[in-house]
């Protein structure tokens, strides 16, 4: 009797030549990129990644190159375009942090410097009838009416004869007036805007 002649395909070998690579290097490779990622996950992520880079590129396990060396280049590759990402990622959270913190010291002084001496009922009546001195009379009086009053800019409309339009545009007016004649006391501003 014969021998059976064993047909080992193309394939057959990029697969076991490639398994073979695989169970040899990989616990090697997470380890080298851990040194730089620190992440198990994310070691373990980019090693499965040049893996799979290199199962797509299969030919190049029946060529003469130095597979390790190709492999330990890939995943040096990897942790650096990981590193990179990361550091930017970083450097914009802090951006971002600290533009919260220098709002958040802002407010902090603005209150601090805040006179508490103009919550006196006097000094805060005293302030806004100032501020509200120093609009139109018509401007005043829709103020007024809009905000201290309570009436809707629809029913200041119709009393006073006029359009929507003219007491939303005197609104606006009032607004940045006040807003200007405030400056100092944003708090009281504040406290105008959202009656």
């Amino acid at each position: 009797m014969g021998r059976t002649k064993v047909i080992i395909t193309e394939d057959q070998s990029s697969k076991d030549k490639f398994e073979k690579l695989y169970l040899s290097y990989f616990s090697k490779m997470k380890h080298f990129a851990k040194e730089y990622v620190i992440a198990d996950e994310d070691a373990e992520n980019l090693v499965q990644d040049v893996f799979t880079e290199l199962w797509e590129r299969k030919e190049l396990l029946d060529m003469p190159v130095n597979l390790l060396a190709y492999l330990f280049t890939s995943i040096k590759n990897k942790s650096l375009n990981y590193l990179r990402h990361k550091s930017v990622e970083q450097q914009t959270m802090t951006l971002m942090q600290e533009e919260y913190n220098l709002t958040l010291n802002m407010n902090l002084n603005a209150l601090e410097e805040f006179d508490d001496k103009i919550f006196a009922e006097d000094s805060i009546e005293k302030i806004i009838n100032h501020a509200l001195d120093s609009l139109s009379e018509r401007c005043r009086q829709i103020f007024i009416m809009n905000k201290l009053q309570g009436k809707k800019q629809k029913q200041i409309a119709e009393e006073l004869n006029i359009s929507i339009n003219t007491v939303e545009t005197q609104m606006k007016v009032a607004y940045k007036k006040l807003r200007e004649e405030l400056k100092d006391y944003t708090p009281l501003f504040l406290f105008l805007y959202f009656l």
